[in-house]
């Protein structure tokens, strides 16, 4: 089995759901007590949330740049970065290593493909939604994308960085996000990403097909580990 190495903390919360992932894959897969080979790398994410905001991502590149070079250091055979929005980075991970980097957007298009889906709604921060590292992915792999408008946007962007990464999920966020997703099906989407690793924690159910990120992340970590 592989060693996984994981650059997380961006929240904490989602991090836990990818060790409790990967573990329960490891053990359903081979009994007794086994659990999977991780590493992790954590981040202070509110460090992390006030250079998003100030628009420094080349310095986000460097401090994830550091903490891939130490899981690489560590013995990590891959890396994950646990969360969506700092794939915006991964160009600088993937130069300052010689891992192969498992790409969240790469693992849910593969999961949108299989379901034979060809629009998607997507959900996450407004950076996710708004810029074109994620949706130009998409693209790339056949997949055309809807987002909310743009009231709809900036407050489900706050909803994950006021309330999900502080562990806090209110019923009246929940329902502003079914809204959302409901808007997104009328303007033609036929699936929707859950595109950070927090919504999960928040929405289970949903009125079309829905990709949970994190989960897809971390079951595509359990495949490399055992290939």
């Amino acid at each position: 089995m592989k060693k996984i190495g994981l650059i997380g903390g961006m929240s904490f919360g989602s991090t836990v759901e990818y060790y409790k992932m990967i573990n329960n894959e490891v053990q359903k897969r081979l009994g007794g007590n086994n659990s999977a080979k991780i590493i992790l790398y954590s981040m202070n994410f509110q460090e992390i949330k006030e250079l998003q905001f100030k628009g420094e991502w080349d310095k986000l590149g460097e401090i994830l740049s550091e903490a891939a070079v130490n899981l690489e250091k560590g013995g990590a055979d891959f890396i994950l970065i646990c969360t969506n929005l700092m794939h915006k980075v991964a160009p600088h991970v993937e130069k300052s290593v010689s891992l192969p980097l498992l790409h969240i957007v790469d693992a849910t298009a593969e999961k949108i493909k299989e379901q034979n889906i060809s629009t998607v709604g997507l959900l996450g921060t407004v950076f996710t939604m708004e810029e074109s590292f994620y949706s130009e992915r998409l693209t790339k792999h056949g997949i055309k994308v809807v987002i909310p408008g743009e009231a709809e946007r900036v407050e489900i962007s706050r909803i994950i960085y006021d309330e999900l990464c502080r562990g806090i999920f209110k019923q009246e966020s929940r329902e502003k996000y079914r809204k959302a997703i409901e808007e997104m099906a009328e303007n033609g989407a036929q699936g929707v990403i859950l595109g950070c690793t927090e919504i999960p924690l928040l929405i289970r159910e949903t009125c079309i097909p829905a990709f949970n990120t994190t989960q897809i992340h971390a079951m595509a970590a359990v495949e490399k580990a055992f290939s």
